[in-house]
């Protein structure tokens, strides 16, 4: 069966402004676009559900026939991949490398025995060995354009893809209108300020129940990537498992942030820095404050 086609965006006023939303890669998305006339602030959202939607369908692992499910599905064989997928694929590389392991796009599999939904399911030790001889970027044969998976084994470039997303869409949107704030599921960038200078007021969510506003930024230009364990995880016997996952061991990072926020040029840059810190475990403002950025953990 083809995929339905996704549901045309709603926009509404918003202030001086406009507000369009929509849905894709399993998040709520908002573009903000500042004093515009609706043909603009129309196209404006057109381009960026457009792209957001391109996105999820050719790299989400829950899409059939596209390159993800290509590769995962070859069962040994090697895949030739186009420019896009070799560029996030050594973007993948590069992330492992930097955290000697801890950033792998094969780890994926690990839902198999996790599933962080709130519940006390945690899975036994068994349950967790028996995936890891199909973990580990170490075992891939990677040679730009060509890609080779032992059987078993799966890509899953979710880490990376919603950042990715908003990046790209971000450069497309640019041309047609500078005052904008993209938000895919928090994940955002702001292109320029509101009508009069005004900077984007942005929250970031409080990591206790009910999830309230820790506190707001102001966001002028440059992006904001948040990675955390707020809706996802589990909770037995006094004892919280984030959903952050160490792929060497497959269970979680010990001692991690409830929530990272980081500020950087770009989004896929922050949500790099976001998720590296949260795998440093307790080490994760240390790690942060080496790399000289603008930050917010909650603990």
């Amino acid at each position: 069966m083809a995929p339905q086609p996704a549901a045309r965006p709603l926009l509404s006023r918003r202030g001086s402004g406009w507000l369009g939303v929509f849905q894709a890669m399993a998040s709520p998305c908002e573009v903000h676009v500042g004093d515009a006339d609706l043909a603009t602030a129309e196209r404006v959202v057109a381009i960026a559900a457009a792209e957001a939607h391109r996105i999820e369908a050719k790299f989400s692992r829950y899409r059939r026939g596209n390159i993800v499910d290509e590769i995962n599905t070859a069962e040994g064989r090697p895949v030739v991949v186009d420019d896009e997928t070799a560029r996030l694929l050594d973007y993948a590389a590069r992330l492992h490398e930097l955290s000697d392991g801890k950033f792998d796009v094969t780890s994926g599999v690990l839902r198999r025995a996790w599933r962080f939904d709130g519940s006390d399911r945690v899975p036994t030790e068994e349950a967790v060995a028996a995936l890891l001889p199909i973990v580990g970027w170490d075992k891939v044969r990677w040679s730009a354009p060509e890609l080779t998976l032992p059987p078993g084994m799966e890509v899953d470039l979710g880490g990376i893809g919603k950042e990715y997303a908003v990046d790209s869409a971000a450069g497309l949107v640019r041309p047609v209108s500078a005052r904008c704030l993209l938000n895919f599921g928090g994940d955002l960038l702001a292109l320029g300020p509101q009508y009069g200078g005004a900077p984007w007021r942005v929250g970031i969510e409080s990591v206790a129940e009910g999830g309230a506003v820790a506190r707001h930024i102001d966001l002028t230009v440059g992006a904001l990537a948040t990675s955390g364990d707020s809706r996802r995880f589990l909770f037995k016997d006094g004892k919280r498992y984030g959903h952050v996952l160490d792929p060497r061991t497959g269970w979680p990072v010990v001692e991690a942030p409830r929530s990272v926020t980081v500020a950087a040029a770009t989004c896929t840059e922050a949500g790099m820095l976001a998720t590296l810190a949260l795998l440093q475990g307790g080490a994760a403002e240390a790690f942060l404050e080496a790399q000289s950025v603008q930050f917010w953990a909650l603990r």
